[in-house]
């Protein structure tokens, strides 16, 4: 694995995603088709985007651990302000058997789900 992509969801999402063979969520809300591209995380970024769309000690939220190597979509890393920090987006749906892990989510600030950094 050249390196893994990070994205958090609700758990119902990606079990919907599971069944259907590809998972087409962008981010919080906003679908593949409406955004343009998955939005994914890199491990260091991952508490910061979790508290941005869920706000601290969010519940029932995984983490789904990419394989871009098991990608046919392009991956492109972009800022959203001219030299910002970069992320990693997915400009295609995810199939189901490039999610190599699936972690519960708890936000280094606190909750009860095991963490998902490391």
């Amino acid at each position: 694995m050249t390196h893994a992509l990070l994205h958090l969801t609700e758990a119902p999402l990606w079990e919907a995603a599971r069944a259907a063979g590809a998972y087409e969520m962008s981010t919080r809300g906003r679908t593949l088709r409406e955004e343009g591209f998955v939005h994914c995380s890199l491990p260091h970024q991952l508490p910061g985007v979790a508290r941005a769309l869920y706000g601290p000690g969010a519940q029932g939220l995984v983490v789904l651990v990419i394989d871009a190597d098991r990608l046919s979509a392009p991956v492109r890393f972009e800022a959203m302000d001219p030299g910002g920090e970069e992320f990693p987006h997915i400009y295609g749906p995810v199939p189901v058997d490039a999610v190599v892990e699936v972690r519960r989510w708890q936000d280094p600030a606190g909750g009860d789900a095991p963490s998902a950094d490391g």
